[in-house]
C-alpha cells in the first residue's frame, strides 16, 4: 500500500479503525530539519514486501493539530505503532534503526505466518537493504542535524554545525534524552514546560554526541543543561525559562516574534 498522506480527519479515523492490523503512525512537520530524511526512510519501509501486513500513515503534525493532541505530539518527528486501538509502542526523534527494529519487532510474526520457508529467505534479503538504508541515514550528517558526527572537526565547522542545530526548528530544546525518556529531571521538567503550554519544538539529544555537548556549552556560553533555543537565539535553562514565563505567560511567542524580527 505505501505511504498514506492523511488529508482529512475523517480519513486518519477510517484507516485507524482497522482491526487486527499493525499501523504506524509518522508525525512531521515541513520545518523540522530531522523529518526531512525520515520522510525518506519511512517511505523506502513502507514500500517494501516484509512489511506489506503493516499499514503506514503520514500525518502532518501542523495541519491536524486535534489528531497530534490525541497523541500528546510535542516533537517531532515522532512514531506511534497501534493495532486494535492500542498504543504497542512510541518512538520520539530522528532514529531509523530504532523505528525499523520496532517494526521488526512487532510485525514479524505476521509476516512469518504469510511467508513459506523459500519466501523467507528472500524477504531477509530484502530486509537487509532496507536496514543498509536506514544505517546510512542515521549516519548522514546533512540529511539527519542529530546523527553523530563521524571525522573530527575544526572549530569554524563544529560552529557552523551548532549553528544549524540551533535553527533547525523554530524553537529547539538541547536536553539529555528524548521527549518520551529524558534522561534527567531538568530535561523532564524543562519538556513538561514546553508540553502544557501547547509548544511545538525539535529537539536533540545530546547524549548521542558528545561533540555538540561539549561544543555548546562554549557556543551558548552556557555550562550545564537543558538549553533552549527560539529563532536561534539561546534563552537559557530550565531556572530562566521559569522565570520567564512567570514574567510574562506568552513568553514563547514573545521570544518567536522577537526573533523573527531580529533575523
Amino acid at each position: 500500500m505505501g505511504l498514506i498522506e492523511i488529508q482529512s480527519k475523517e480519513k486518519f479515523s477510517d484507516l485507524t479503525s482497522v482491526k487486527d492490523k499493525l499501523i504506524a503512525l509518522y508525525f512531521h512537520t515541513p520545518w523540522a530539519s530531522p523529518c526531512i530524511q525520515m520522510n525518506k526512510v519511512i517511505s523506502t519501509l513502507a514500500d517494501s514486501p516484509q512489511n506489506k501486513h503493516i499499514d503506514f500513515l503520514s500525518i502532518n503534525a501542523d495541519n491536524f493539530p486535534e489528531i497530534s493532541d490525541l497523541f500528546d505530539i510535542s516533537a517531532v518527528p515522532y512514531f506511534v505503532l497501534v493495532k486494535n486501538g492500542t498504543i504497542l509502542k512510541e518512538l520520539s526523534g530522528a532514529d531509523p534503526k530504532e523505528f525499523a527494529s520496532a517494526l521488526e519487532q512487532l510485525g514479524g510474526n505476521e509476516q512469518e505466518i504469510e511467508t513459506n520457508q523459500a519466501d523467507s529467505s528472500v524477504s531477509k534479503e530484502k530486509s537487509s537493504s532496507v536496514f543498509d538504508y536506514v544505517s546510512s541515514a542515521t549516519n548522514n550528517q546533512d540529511a539527519a542535524p542529530a546523527a553523530v558526527a563521524l571525522e573530527e572537526e575544526s572549530p569554524e565547522q563544529l560552529k557552523a554545525r551548532l549553528r544549524k542545530l540551533t535553527t533547525a526548528a523554530p524553537i529547539m530544546l538541547f536536553m539529555k534524552g528524548t521527549p518520551s525518556a529524558p534522561q534527567c529531571g531538568f530535561s523532564r521538567q524543562l519538556v513538561a514546560i514546553l508540553r502544557e503550554h501547547q509548544v511545538r519544538f525539535g529537539f536533540f539529544d545530546i547524549l548521542k554526541d558528545d561533540t555538540v555537548r561539549q561544543g555548546l556549552k562554549k557556543f551558548s556560553d552556557w555550562p550545564t543543561y537543558p538549553q533552549l533555543y527560539v529563532g536561534g537565539n539561546f534563552q537559557g535553562g530550565l531556572d530562566i525559562i521559569k522565570e520567564s514565563l512567570s514574567e510574562n505567560e506568552h513568553f514563547f511567542e514573545t521570544a518567536l516574534v522577537e526573533a523573527n524580527n531580529t533575523n
